[in-house]
């Protein structure tokens, strides 16, 4: 009786730390998602390979119409590289100070229906999900758009040797926080509507 019990107590407390460990699971995807922020101040510091690889793979997990999977993505660490896209990004001078750069890219022709507009949402979700997963490492990430603008498109697809009927859609910026960029809130009770507009 005794080891029925002590055996029914001890499932009790497993699911008890289970269902614990669930609910800490759910506030700290909460808790990235809220400390999110642009940095747009980085350290100059090198990002490793081991966390580039968790970021794209989280990326990858992004949803994707039909599942076609529409996106590629380029990975850069070289400073040359990273200064260069800087040099014609007006909007990417953070680049020049970051450790790394992931360009999230997506083919039409690979999208569901091998239409554009799915390509572009399917490659954004990616971005999402990468900008969450760097923020869940402790690193600092922005998207700086390269989609729709011709010439920026233009200055990375020149810089990186992209074939043509690939879409930059961004480049992220990777790298560690110098700490002056503080998440926003942006939380407004008007734009919310309950069951109908």
């Amino acid at each position: 009786m005794k080891r029925i019990i002590m055996s029914i107590l001890m499932c009790l407390l497993m699911a008890g730390l289970v269902y614990a460990n669930e609910d800490a699971k759910t506030m700290d995807t909460l808790s990235v998602i809220h400390a999110r922020k642009s940095v747009r101040n980085f350290t100059g510091a090198p990002v490793s390979k081991a966390d580039l690889d968790k970021i794209i793979r989280a990326g990858m997990a992004a949803p994707t119409a039909g599942n076609k999977q529409p996106w590629s993505f380029i990975v850069i660490t070289e400073r040359k590289i990273l200064d260069d896209l800087a040099a014609g990004l007006p909007n990417a001078k953070m680049l020049t100070k970051a450790g790394a750069a992931i360009i999230v890219c997506t083919e039409p022709d690979k999208a569901n229906g091998k239409s554009k507009d799915f390509a572009i949402i399917d490659a954004s979700l990616a971005g999402e999900n990468i900008l969450l997963a760097i923020e869940s490492l402790g690193l600092g990430g922005v998207w700086t758009a390269a989609y729709p603008y011709e010439d920026r498109m233009k200055h990375v697809k020149m810089v990186l040797n992209m074939p043509q009927e690939v879409i930059p859609l961004n480049v992220i910026a990777i790298g560690v926080p110098a700490g002056q960029d503080k998440p926003k809130d942006k939380y407004k009770k008007e734009k919310i509507h309950w069951e109908r507009w």
